[in-house]
């Protein structure tokens, strides 16, 4: 895609179009339209928009988020720096929110949860969000990584309040540095997101009140609606090396899989990661990287309540902590070969003796 992000950037700038302007709306339109939402808002990061969606629906001080840990430190510290606390609960099998956990852990204090859509699969929203109703909370997706992914046909971010997406460079959608957008049906989220974002400011260049600098930046806006209708293709390709996985690794006792595409009806995963359990992690760590093949250890293997600085670690999480001890992403981009990923199945097999 070179020429093409090279073309766009050199006719922005050569336009000055660097700050809120048609590229930025333009964006926006296109993004609302591939979530099936009414409104999408660029800002700078998925933090920032956790953030200010979390301001802008009134949960502050004395207030109970839940939500869980595994999921970068980014979904807690929204919740923190919105001055409210984390109520964090267990995961089930498939790595997600266990949603049978979530009403033991609700109190008076309880104003919103926020599901997190991890790897590319969405929570069991229906469950969620009938809850959710049942006690009046508020729900905020943390989609960062789920864009294009659906549960029974609704897309990751259409459901709550408002969700949030991340484009930074490692994503499916990624820019160039930060960037972030938030997603939502409702007008009145969409007017305080709008004025969060940028100082408070109004239209009429009034200021609405003490806010934050949290805008996209327009350059890394046209850079996102260019790649963005690539975005199916790339989510299909992903599918498809999620396949071979499944097909070369299902066998072995040793590890345990995500679901395979197309398992239930009820999903319709995008695969942002391929994250599995395996036994004597470290060492298939070791050998994948001594024949090339490169793996990441999520968050360095650890939840978010496992670090003590944070103030969490008086949640138990047993589910979640015997996943970090065995959870490892093999590789998955779009740009994958055939090869590539059988080569990276066959040494996982080698490493187990098959």
């Amino acid at each position: 895609m070179k020429s093409e992000i090279l073309g766009t950037i050199d006719q922005l700038l050569t336009q000055g179009d660097v700050m809120l302007r048609q590229q930025l709306r333009d964006f926006e339109t296109h993004l609302a339209e591939f979530v099936d939402t009414k409104y999408a808002i660029g800002v700078s990061n998925c933090t920032d928009g956790l953030h200010l969606c979390l301001r802008a629906a009134g949960v502050g001080a004395g207030d109970e988020v839940v939500t869980v840990s595994h999921t970068f430190v980014a979904t807690a510290a929204a919740i923190h720096h919105a001055g409210a606390s984390s109520v964090l609960v267990d995961i089930g099998e498939d790595h997600n929110m266990d949603i049978s956990l979530i009403e033991a852990a609700i109190t008076p204090r309880t104003k919103a949860i926020i599901p997190v859509h991890l790897n590319g699969r969405v929570c069991e929203m229906d469950k969620l969000m009938a809850i959710a109703h049942r006690h009046n909370l508020i729900v905020i997706e943390d989609a960062a990584q789920a864009l294009g992914a659906t549960h029974n046909g609704v897309k990751a971010g259409a459901f709550g309040l408002a969700g949030c997406f991340s484009f930074y460079p490692a994503k499916l959608l990624g820019a160039y540095g930060d960037a972030g957008a938030v997603v939502t049906n409702s007008k009145e989220m969409a007017d305080k997101i709008f004025l969060l974002r940028n100082h408070g400011r109004t239209e009429t260049n009034d200021i609405a009140g003490w806010s934050f600098n949290c805008r996209m930046d327009n350059l890394h806006a046209a850079i996102l609606d260019l790649k963005l209708k690539y975005v199916p293709e790339w989510i299909q390709r992903r599918r498809e090396i999620a396949k071979i996985y499944h097909e070369l690794l299902n066998d072995l006792s040793e590890v345990i899989l995500p679901p395979p595409p197309d398992e239930d009806s009820a999903h319709f995963d995008v695969f942002q990661n391929y994250e599995i359990e395996a036994e004597k992690r470290d060492g298939l760590f070791e050998y994948l990287k001594g024949r090339g093949i490169e793996t990441l250890i999520s968050w360095g293997g650890k939840g978010v309540h496992q670090f003590p600085a944070l103030g969490l670690s008086h949640f138990t999480l047993p589910r979640t902590e015997q996943m970090f001890r065995k959870v490892l992403m093999l590789p998955m981009n779009a740009d994958l070969t055939d090869d590539q990923v059988e080569y990276t199945a066959n040494c996982v097999r080698k490493f187990y003796g098959y």
